[in-house]
């Protein structure tokens, strides 16, 4: 009896597509440690598009997760040098000139540099690496709009409010007191200065612990649409010299945001103030100007302070590392959707992305921002007329 055939496995030739580019993410060093780019599940959206992503090895432990976590979703975890030696480049805080040196020639890169004086050695690096930086707070869209720098400004106004009602009910270096929402106790008062993103988020946070709200700022358009968002529950005003002052004196709680012609917190207004008073500057340090600041990222619950000692805090959204990682990724997928409609293809990329083109400080060799022409003392150069021409 003729036995049945059984099938034999038979070697398969496979090929992989090719990637579109290369994205490296290296770890944040330094002062600057608490901020990463993307959460695993960013990257592996990336990877869905055809990026091939390189992460330094322990680059994500600022905000828990693990070499491993990455690598499930298809992420190479390799070295530093190759991460800084991908076609394109997110790193947030200021690179140091040694970093940016590691760079390829060419390279795109994403970064959230201060404009002053420490990211001029950073800047001639770029320039002579002929690399393409762009900065994310300056993205803005045919609207106005800033996708990235919105998003730090929402997480910190959350956070600030946030981290205020751990510190008032600080039994020991705080009051021990709670912001509000108990029967027959008067509720802590927040006042906001500005009504941008910033300022609703730190309202919204503070009306649903219980606080009582006042918001102040002389766009009355804007305030108008505050009000709309967050109900009768906040009082809104102009800066009315005797209405602010009678603010700051019964306030627990200040929040200052980025917004036109408001005062700066003075030492004369700064005496106002009640004692334990806490000050929240979203301004990048401009309001309070008799107080020191402390970054929020710092451990204040190590700091000998007592419970009617003034505080100024800053660098809020920084205190949450991975609310801000997950909300990164979600601007940086819809980024990253455009680069992929270009095949990969930088130049490109910025002459059809308007957005792009808004954030650029350098481009192939030449200065294309006023701000980091001014620091390094040469001429800007219009990113258009590169890309009219090339």
């Amino acid at each position: 009896m003729m036995e049945a055939p059984v099938p034999l496995e038979e070697p398969l030739c496979t090929s992989t597509a090719a990637h579109i580019a290369t994205v490296g993410l290296p770890a944040t060093r330094g002062n600057d440690a608490g901020s990463f780019p993307l959460t695993p599940e960013g990257a592996a959206r990336l990877i869905a598009r055809g990026f091939a992503v390189t992460m330094e090895s322990g680059a994500a432990d600022c905000i828990h997760y693990t070499d491993a976590d990455y690598a499930a979703c298809g992420v190479e975890i390799g070295g530093r040098a190759k991460a800084l030696g991908c076609d394109i480049v997110v790193y947030l805080p200021t690179p140091t000139a040694s970093d940016a040196a590691l760079l390829k020639a060419g390279a795109l890169l994403f970064t959230n540099m201060n404009l002053d004086n420490s990211a001029v050695p950073a800047l001639r690096a770029l320039l002579q690496r002929h690399a393409i930086c762009v900065r994310l707070d300056n993205i803005a869209d045919h609207r106005g709009r800033r996708p990235f720098a919105d998003i730090l400004s929402e997480v910190g106004g959350c956070a600030a409010i946030t981290a205020a009602a751990a510190m008032l009910a600080d039994s020991v270096g705080g009051k021990g007191i709670l912001m509000g929402g108990v029967a027959g106790i008067v509720p802590c008062e927040v006042l906001v200065t500005g009504s941008s993103i910033a300022a609703i988020a730190a309202a919204r946070t503070a009306l649903g612990l219980g606080a009582t709200v006042r918001m102040f700022d002389n766009d009355t358009y804007s305030l108008r649409h505050a009000s709309g968002q967050l109900g009768h529950g906040v009082a809104g005003s102009t800066f009315h010299p005797r209405v602010f002052e009678n603010a700051l004196r019964s306030a627990d709680i200040i929040v200052a945001t980025a917004t036109d012609h408001a005062p700066a917190i003075d030492a004369d207004l700064t005496a106002m103030l009640k004692r334990g008073a806490i000050c929240f500057d979203l301004t990048g340090g401009k309001t309070f100007t008799a107080l020191q600041a402390v970054p929020l990222n710092y451990n204040w619950q190590s700091m000998p302070r007592q419970p009617q000692q003034r505080l100024c805090i800053t660098d809020c959204a920084m205190a949450v590392p991975r609310t801000v990682a997950m909300a990164m990724s979600n601007a940086f997928a819809a980024l990253f959707d455009d680069i992929a409609v270009c095949d990969g293809a930088i130049t490109n990329a910025l002459r059809l992305n308007c957005c792009l083109r808004t954030g650029a400080l350098t481009f192939l060799g030449k200065c294309v921002n006023a701000r980091a022409a001014a620091l390094l003392g040469v001429r800007t150069v219009d990113i258009n007329l590169f890309l009219q021409f090339s």
